[in-house]
């Protein structure tokens, strides 16, 4: 599912595949709420109108806005405007960060479940279960609707990996993300169903291994399992 980052040397460019299909799970953190996307008609116009803001986020921090895109921390839209008050203004700085947020290559970032960081490049909060979830979602429906190969099983797996990495409960998990759409809802009982099954059996494991009172060694020998899944398993 995942297609190669384009690293520039230059200020990225909203590329027409970067263009939302459906609503993104980033924007500019001003109010706490998130902008609707603009229609895709309007993303040139959009664009070249905050073309300006963007090359001056690229040159004063080229760790966030360079070659690779990282997750921004909630509240830099303000620290950006306090910080550089002669440089942004509210509207142009806002809208600028619409279009970044919603670039492919920023939705990787989020997807990959990287740390959102701060203005000096540092790592300093976990992006939300829901975001990962939605950026997930987001990529998979653009890629799809340009590519002629079934994405669904690598949408699975990248699924998979994001609700067990979240350590969240399937009704928390579900709380959180919301209603998604049918064939998005079909993939995700599976990976929820399978992901639970694996956690019961690690439990179980741990369980058995702790009344055992075994070495590991010994544990999966009498299991016939090799002892780096033992380890892993009991982690």
């Amino acid at each position: 599912m995942t297609e190669p980052l384009q690293e520039q040397a230059e200020p990225t460019t909203l590329l027409p595949e970067d263009t939302p299909v459906s609503v993104a799970p980033e924007g500019p953190q001003e109010s706490g709420a998130i902008d609707t996307p603009a229609k895709p008609a309007k993303t040139k116009t959009r664009f070249a109108s905050v073309q300006p803001v963007l090359e001056k986020l690229f040159e004063l921090y080229p760790q966030l806005f360079g070659e690779r895109f990282l997750p921004l921390k909630l509240g830099i839209f303000q620290e950006l405007l306090a910080a550089h008050p002669d440089d942004f203004q509210r509207e142009s700085l806002k809208a600028a960060l619409g279009v970044h947020t919603r670039s492919t290559r920023y939705l990787q970032s989020v997807a990959a479940g990287q740390k959102r960081h701060d203005l000096q490049g540092k790592p300093v909060d976990d992006v939300a279960p829901e975001h990962i979830f939605l950026s997930i979602v987001e990529l998979f429906q653009r890629r799809q609707a340009r590519s002629g190969e079934d994405l669904r099983p690598k949408l699975r797996a990248q699924l998979l990996a994001a609700f067990e990495k979240s350590g969240l409960t399937r009704q928390d998990y579900l709380a959180r993300i919301g209603t998604p759409a049918e064939v998005i809802q079909v993939l995700l009982d599976e990976v929820l169903s399978e992901v639970e099954q694996q956690r019961a059996r690690r439990a179980a494991l741990r369980q058995a291994f702790e009344a055992s009172g075994q070495s590991v060694e010994a544990f999966a020998d009498a299991l016939g399992m090799r002892v780096g899944d033992v380890q892993a398993a009991l982690k």
